[in-house]
Protein backbone atom coordinates (compact mmCIF):
# COMPACT_ATOMS: atom_id res chain seq x y z
CA UNK A 1 0.00 0.00 0.00
CA UNK A 2 2.53 2.34 1.40
CA UNK A 3 4.96 1.60 -2.21
CA UNK A 4 1.71 2.11 -4.44
CA UNK A 5 0.95 5.53 -2.40
CA UNK A 6 4.94 6.68 -2.58
CA UNK A 7 4.36 5.58 -6.76
CA UNK A 8 1.48 7.95 -7.72
CA UNK A 9 2.99 10.83 -5.61
CA UNK A 10 6.15 10.71 -7.56
CA UNK A 11 4.49 10.68 -10.37
CA UNK A 12 1.96 13.54 -9.72
CA UNK A 13 2.92 15.31 -6.61
CA UNK A 14 -0.12 17.70 -6.94
CA UNK A 15 -2.68 14.68 -7.20
CA UNK A 16 -5.66 15.19 -4.66
CA UNK A 17 -6.10 13.67 -1.52
CA UNK A 18 -9.27 12.81 -2.79
CA UNK A 19 -7.96 11.20 -6.03
CA UNK A 20 -5.13 9.88 -4.05
CA UNK A 21 -7.29 7.98 -1.23
CA UNK A 22 -9.56 6.77 -4.09
CA UNK A 23 -6.78 5.07 -5.92
CA UNK A 24 -4.67 3.09 -3.23
CA UNK A 25 -8.60 2.62 -1.23
CA UNK A 26 -8.01 4.27 1.59
CA UNK A 27 -10.54 6.76 3.37
CA UNK A 28 -9.26 10.70 3.45
CA UNK A 29 -8.23 10.14 7.02
CA UNK A 30 -6.87 7.07 6.17
CA UNK A 31 -4.68 8.40 3.74
CA UNK A 32 -3.59 11.34 5.54
CA UNK A 33 -2.57 8.74 8.61
CA UNK A 34 0.04 7.09 5.84
CA UNK A 35 1.35 10.35 4.70
CA UNK A 36 2.02 11.68 8.53
CA UNK A 37 3.53 8.05 9.53
CA UNK A 38 5.61 7.94 6.01
CA UNK A 39 6.84 11.77 6.33
CA UNK A 40 7.56 11.29 9.94
CA UNK A 41 9.35 8.13 9.50
CA UNK A 42 11.74 10.25 6.72
CA UNK A 43 10.45 7.95 3.76
CA UNK A 44 8.84 11.10 2.39
CA UNK A 45 11.96 13.62 2.70
CA UNK A 46 9.52 16.58 1.41
CA UNK A 47 7.73 18.11 -1.29
CA UNK A 48 9.07 19.52 -4.07
CA UNK A 49 8.43 21.76 -7.37
CA UNK A 50 10.33 20.72 -10.28
CA UNK A 51 11.27 23.62 -12.46
CA UNK A 52 11.65 22.93 -16.14
CA UNK A 53 15.39 24.58 -16.64
CA UNK A 54 15.65 25.10 -20.50
CA UNK A 55 12.13 27.86 -19.60
CA UNK A 56 14.78 29.57 -17.35
CA UNK A 57 17.11 29.74 -19.51
CA UNK A 58 19.89 27.50 -17.42
CA UNK A 59 20.72 25.81 -20.79
CA UNK A 60 24.07 24.36 -19.88
CA UNK A 61 24.13 20.76 -18.19
CA UNK A 62 27.60 19.89 -16.84
CA UNK A 63 29.19 16.78 -14.30
CA UNK A 64 32.55 18.30 -12.95
CA UNK A 65 35.15 16.37 -11.61
CA UNK A 66 36.57 17.10 -8.78
CA UNK A 67 40.02 16.14 -7.17
CA UNK A 68 41.22 17.58 -4.08
CA UNK A 69 45.06 18.30 -3.07
CA UNK A 70 44.89 17.31 0.72
CA UNK A 71 42.93 14.71 1.78
CA UNK A 72 42.53 15.81 5.70
CA UNK A 73 38.87 15.74 7.41
CA UNK A 74 39.11 19.87 7.55
CA UNK A 75 39.89 20.45 3.92
CA UNK A 76 36.74 17.91 2.57
CA UNK A 77 34.40 19.86 5.01
CA UNK A 78 35.97 22.93 3.68
CA UNK A 79 34.97 21.70 0.66
CA UNK A 80 31.94 20.61 1.45
CA UNK A 81 30.58 23.71 2.88
CA UNK A 82 31.45 25.56 0.08
CA UNK A 83 29.70 23.72 -2.66
CA UNK A 84 26.29 24.52 -0.12
CA UNK A 85 26.69 27.84 -0.82
CA UNK A 86 26.89 27.66 -4.48
CA UNK A 87 23.37 27.11 -6.35
CA UNK A 88 24.79 26.07 -9.22
CA UNK A 89 25.71 23.05 -7.80
CA UNK A 90 22.44 21.05 -8.10
CA UNK A 91 24.23 17.55 -6.37
CA UNK A 92 27.47 17.27 -5.32
CA UNK A 93 28.65 13.26 -4.37
CA UNK A 94 31.67 12.04 -2.51
CA UNK A 95 33.28 8.97 -4.40
CA UNK A 96 36.04 6.43 -4.80
CA UNK A 97 38.34 6.14 -7.26
CA UNK A 98 40.31 8.49 -9.23
CA UNK A 99 38.01 11.77 -8.71
CA UNK A 100 36.90 12.89 -5.00
CA UNK A 101 33.88 14.46 -6.06
CA UNK A 102 31.46 14.63 -8.41
CA UNK A 103 29.31 17.94 -9.43
CA UNK A 104 26.11 18.06 -11.25
CA UNK A 105 25.53 22.03 -12.46
CA UNK A 106 23.60 23.92 -14.85
CA UNK A 107 24.28 27.53 -15.67
CA UNK A 108 23.25 29.64 -18.13
CA UNK A 109 26.36 29.26 -21.12
CA UNK A 110 29.69 28.51 -21.30
CA UNK A 111 30.67 31.84 -20.30
CA UNK A 112 29.17 31.47 -16.78
CA UNK A 113 30.71 27.70 -16.74
CA UNK A 114 34.20 29.14 -16.89
CA UNK A 115 33.99 31.90 -14.77
CA UNK A 116 32.07 29.42 -11.94
CA UNK A 117 34.75 27.14 -12.48
CA UNK A 118 37.69 29.33 -12.37
CA UNK A 119 36.96 32.32 -10.17
CA UNK A 120 34.89 30.21 -7.51
CA UNK A 121 35.02 26.40 -7.68
CA UNK A 122 39.28 26.41 -8.31
CA UNK A 123 39.72 28.98 -5.84
CA UNK A 124 38.58 26.45 -2.84
CA UNK A 125 41.27 25.60 -0.78
CA UNK A 126 42.49 21.96 -1.46
CA UNK A 127 41.06 22.01 -5.05
CA UNK A 128 43.70 20.40 -6.93
CA UNK A 129 42.81 18.87 -10.36
CA UNK A 130 39.24 20.27 -12.30
CA UNK A 131 37.68 18.03 -15.03
CA UNK A 132 34.39 19.45 -16.70
CA UNK A 133 32.31 17.40 -18.89
CA UNK A 134 28.88 19.26 -20.28
CA UNK A 135 26.36 17.48 -21.24
CA UNK A 136 25.00 17.16 -25.31
CA UNK A 137 21.74 15.72 -24.77
CA UNK A 138 19.69 14.59 -21.42
CA UNK A 139 19.00 10.96 -22.38
CA UNK A 140 16.89 9.92 -19.16
CA UNK A 141 16.31 12.31 -16.34
CA UNK A 142 14.10 10.98 -13.57
CA UNK A 143 13.32 12.02 -10.02
CA UNK A 144 11.34 8.80 -9.40
CA UNK A 145 12.98 5.86 -7.30
CA UNK A 146 12.23 2.46 -8.57
CA UNK A 147 10.11 0.77 -5.78
CA UNK A 148 8.85 -2.22 -7.40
Amino acid sequence: MDRKLLRLLQENGRMTSAELARRVNLSPPGLQKRLKKLEESGTIDRYVTLVNRAVLGLDLLCFVQVTLAYHQPECASQFCDRVQELPEILECHHLTGEFDYLLKIVVRDRQNLETLLSQTIAKIPGVDRIRPNIVLKEVKASTSLPLD
